[in-house]
């Protein structure tokens, strides 16, 4: 016996027989009742009600001698049969009644004889297709073989995504590690208990190598009891711990998600249980339960924030290193130069809370894109476009305000609407003619899937930021480290521009309320000490912003200039501040020269050190300055091209 039944309805035995034979093709899932009379009818209603059978279909026909109309109409009054779907078959009387009750919404379809071929077939199929979409919608593909396999398909699909996305919006930051991660470890134990796989269940002995640094990994291991420690190799190839883990932790996250080599060495300390997983089997569990994935995401989104937060407090131990420095330096340098290294030292650790704000901002915009992205769970083409969107973020080149105006200008000609030409030229999207003809004939959909590739474009920005400030960090200890062996920095071939750009990254926080305008010339790439030189740009992009008004203007420019025979590329900073006096252009690049009032912490604006690293690339430091009105800092640098260092 089916869960669900059809009850045909006919006096005349020839067509109540030629109702069942046709609508026999649904007695896999329907059973199939054909009765001759009211009567019938009604004893066949009640012997469903006992069996507790739903009634889904009911068709009646419809003459002067046989009332269908008022049978069906009836079947409202009843709690058993009012959610049936109703089809009346009429011989053309009465047709004012029966328009009537179609209209008020009484009958759900009317057809009138002679019937085509296949009517009744088509007919009942939508309304039985109807009725499930309704009422089981939990099983709408048992139906798809002999219903409207398209709209149930689209609407398990639809049931599948809510529920999916509604999974992300449960509250998981009110659990704590232990409790979120106790919720993983029974979903993975019972899905594997299920399954009978017993592979992925593994015990290991202390010293047993997870993995190894620098070596591909395709897996991830849950821990589930135990301890393994992770270790790094340092500059001298010693391996050094770095953290340990416990239940609920996981190894190997990292390079499984993004397919790198492994960033450390992971080996158990103890007897360990962990449940390992290949992206094979992972994907299988995941899709096994439409709970576990926004759990088990949760999780390793926390699992990624502390080892963002591992990362950042490293950076932050600066004073072993500064000790180090110290004693690098006491043989090389007198007792007056140890007295300038000491307040370099400071203005060096006073200068890395911008990095680490910049750090500190990024996995903040960070995490919040990331769980947008999630809840609205887009397409997998959609997916496939953000993600490329995404890795371009995280390696794009600098293009000048003045490029992307122009570009939003002729992007305009096409997309009338100058919000969406911006968020186009933003992307890098506006050479798609195919998405640009999208967005100009389906605007709404198109804001929503702009919307999307910005969150994803967001996300590579984000990861680019932290990955230049945690760089910088590391940069200024290194700088520490060279500052009495300057001859030890490696000079190779960088991209100007995307120094400049980064540096402009760890001042975003401070030039929020002002504008910044960047007109790149098509600079080659030169033979440089890029570490150095961003101390040059830091040190000219932070003098600009102290010297601000209200409304700072900051205008970087570059271009190409050929004086005596040699190409030089020409990059110069000015601002809207208040200018420096004629007495005292001379004085700024002396040692130690400071506008700074006294108490103030820091090295100045160390024009002295700009110049001198300027220099060491054979070139200079202009300046012009008005009071009260501008200063600009213009550095000249020999370009030397791959091919001509020899």
């Amino acid at each position: 016996m089916n869960r669900y039944a059809v009850l045909c309805l006919d006096n005349n035995p020839i067509s109540a027989e030629q109702f069942r034979l046709e609508l026999s093709a649904f007695s896999s899932k329907f059973d199939i009742l054909s009765v001759e009379s009211i009567e019938e009818a009604q004893h066949a209603l009640e012997y469903l009600e006992e069996k507790e059978q739903t009634v889904a279909l009911v068709i009646a026909s419809h003459h002067a001698q046989f009332n269908g109309v008022d049978f069906l109409i009836g079947l409202d009054r009843k709690a058993h049969t009012e959610q049936a779907r109703k089809i009346l078959i009429s011989c053309s009387s009465d047709i004012d009644a029966i328009l009537t009750a179609v209209n008020e919404g009484r009958l759900d379809h009317c057809l009138t004889k002679p019937l085509p071929d296949n009517v009744l077939f088509n007919t009942a199929q939508k309304e039985l297709t109807q009725f499930v979409l309704r009422h089981d919608k939990d099983e709408l593909l048992n139906y798809s073989q002999i219903l409207d396999q398209h709209k149930l398909l689209r609407a398990h699909i639809e049931n599948q995504m809510s529920n999916f996305q509604a999974g992300f919006l449960n509250d998981y930051h009110a659990l704590s590690d232990s409790a979120l991660a106790e919720q993983v470890i029974t979903a993975l134990q019972d899905f594997f208990e299920q399954s009978q796989d017993t592979t992925a269940c593994r015990t290991y002995s202390p010293e047993h190598l997870l993995t190894i640094e620098g070596e591909p990994n395709s897996f991830l291991w849950f821990i589930t009891s135990g301890e393994v420690a992770l270790y790094k190799r340092d500059e001298l190839g010693m391996q050094r711990e770095v953290v340990r883990h416990s239940k609920g932790n996981i190894v190997g996250s990292m390079s499984f998600v993004t397919g790198e080599h492994s960033f450390s060495t992971a080996l158990t300390l103890t007897q360990t249980e962990v449940i390992k997983l290949d992206r094979n089997v992972f994907r299988k569990v995941m899709q096994s339960d439409s709970n576990l994935l926004p759990l088990f995401t949760n999780l390793l989104l926390r699992h990624f924030n502390r080892r963002l937060q591992r990362s950042i407090n490293t950076k932050l131990q600066l004073q072993k290193t500064l000790e180090s420095l110290e004693s690098a330096h006491q043989q090389l340098i007198e007792r007056e130069k140890m007295a300038m290294l000491g307040q370099l030292v400071a203005g060096v650790a006073h200068e890395l809370n911008n990095p680490i704000a910049a750090i500190l901002r990024g996995v903040e915009n960070l995490t919040q894109t990331l769980e947008q992205l999630l809840i609205t769970r887009p397409s997998h083409e959609i997916q496939d476009q953000g993600v490329a969107l995404l890795n371009r973020a995280r390696t794009a080149k600098p293009a000048s305000t003045s490029e992307l105006r122009d570009r939003v200008k002729q992007l305009c000609h096409i997309l009338p609407e100058r919000a969406l030409a911006k968020k186009m030229v933003n992307l890098g999207l506006e050479t798609d003619q195919a998405l640009v003809e999208q967005i100009k004939q389906q605007k709404h959909q198109s804001l929503d899937m702009l919307t999307t590739f910005e969150q994803y474009h967001q996300v590579g920005s984000s990861l680019r930021s932290i990955n230049v400030c945690a760089a910088r960090i590391a940069d200024m200890v290194k700088s520490l480290k060279g500052y009495a062996r300057s001859d030890d920095e490696t000079l190779h071939f960088a991209d100007l521009h995307e120094g400049i750009e980064d540096t402009l990254v760890i001042f975003e926080n401070k030039l929020k309320l002002h504008t910044v305008r960047t007109e790149y010339a098509d600079l080659p790439k030169t033979l440089c000490q890029p570490i150095a030189l961003q101390q040059v740009w830091t040190n000219l992009i932070s003098n600009a912003i102290d010297a601000f008004p209200e409304r700072g203007i900051l205008t970087i420019q570059s271009k190409l200039v050929t004086r005596h025979q040699q190409t030089y590329a020409v990059i110069s900073f000015r601002d809207n501040g208040s200018g420096i006096p004629e007495s005292q252009k001379k004085a700024i690049f002396e040692l130690n020269y400071t506008t700074k009032k006294e108490g103030n912490f820091g090295l100045g604006i160390g024009l002295s050190i700009c110049q001198q690293i300027v220099a060491s690339h054979r070139g200079w430091i202009d300046v012009d300055s008005e009071l009260n009105q501008f200063t600009c800092m213009t550095v000249w640098l020999p370009i030397t091209q791959e091919g001509d260092e020899a």
